[in-house]
């Protein structure tokens, strides 16, 4: 352990206000070519790799950025929740991997929400973090979640959700997997208001988070590449024993198979949720009859 690179360091930071702006490594290596490119040239290109177009993990204050016009957006705040319900304890006491979480991404858990326009339609967006102890579904995810929904309903904008998650956080136990349906809830009070919901599945989309609100959008779209799917390859091998074929779990895959209706590359993203959430609201382009201009109407859900 570098003492002074892991403890001291930080600990000035903390101490000064000093927010860091980039990582401490400036080059990062393509995980598909193994080319190494530099950080500034890869966070001007979205985070895609030039080279194979592999999609990076985008932090949510980027990927905010992108979506919004102009890169203008409101948080919104979320509820707190109890820290460590079960006072878990593994290899490591869960109250320290959430410090450690907190510290690395500046974020208080995996569930970023803001509310802004989007090709000039008001829209309410949540991110998922899969920096953040993976992005798992815990209590305070589950409770930003339905606070950002209930927002998106009560204002009458879509809902879209950027997914990336490894399933339900196993140190919260059963408060965790009380968020599957809990969320669900959230989902059909959107769908009461014939309000868009759309899904953007990112690498990783797994476990209990794909098993409810993740599959329950009116419109699925994924990134290129990005592992879609509830149990492991390995684990669903061994029950069925049988090899799965190429590709199984990749965005790709599924849209084959129906799971999906696009997969989108990121610098494409934008555009097409905007004329998604268009269309649904019966924005003016779209709009047909006696319609008054402007006036954005909910449509039935797709």
């Amino acid at each position: 352990m570098n003492w002074i690179k892991n403890f001291v360091r930080p600990k000035i930071r903390s101490i000064l206000g000093v927010k860091r702006e980039v990582p401490e490594n400036m080059w990062i290596k393509d995980p598909d070519s193994g080319q190494m490119v530099f950080y500034r040239d890869l966070e001007a290109n979205q985070f895609v790799f030039p080279g194979s177009g592999h999609h990076f993990r985008m932090a949510p204050e980027a990927r905010l950025k992108t979506m919004f016009d102009d890169g203008a957006y409101e948080l919104i705040a979320l509820p707190s929740t109890p820290a460590d319900p079960l006072k878990f304890r593994d290899a490591r006491k869960y109250s320290d991997r959430l410090k450690e979480a907190r510290q690395k991404t500046e974020q208080e858990d995996a569930i970023t929400a803001a509310s802004g326009k989007l090709h000039n339609v008001p829209v309410t967006i949540a991110v998922q973090d899969s920096a953040f102890i993976l992005g798992s579904l815990g209590t305070a995810a589950g409770e930003a979640l339905i606070t950002s929904m209930r927002h998106a309903a009560k204002n009458k904008t879509p809902f879209i959700l950027f997914v990336a998650s490894g399933g339900a956080r196993m140190q919260e136990g059963i408060f965790s997997l009380m968020q599957m349906p809990r969320t669900t809830v959230a989902v059909q009070e959107l769908r009461e208001l014939r309000l868009p919901y759309v899904v953007v599945m990112t690498n990783p989309t797994t476990g209990g988070v794909t098993a409810s609100y993740a599959m329950l959008g009116d419109v699925h779209l994924a990134e290129p590449g990005a592992l879609i799917g509830f149990a492991g390859q390995r684990v669903i091998e061994q029950t069925i024993r049988e090899k799965l074929p190429e590709g199984f779990q990749r965005s790709e895959y599924l849209q084959e198979h129906g799971m999906v209706d696009m997969v989108v590359h990121r610098h494409q993203m934008r555009d097409t949720i905007g004329r998604l959430i268009r269309l649904l609201m019966k924005s003016p382009e779209f709009a047909t009859g006696n319609q008054a201009a402007g006036e954005l109407v909910p449509v039935a859900n797709v």
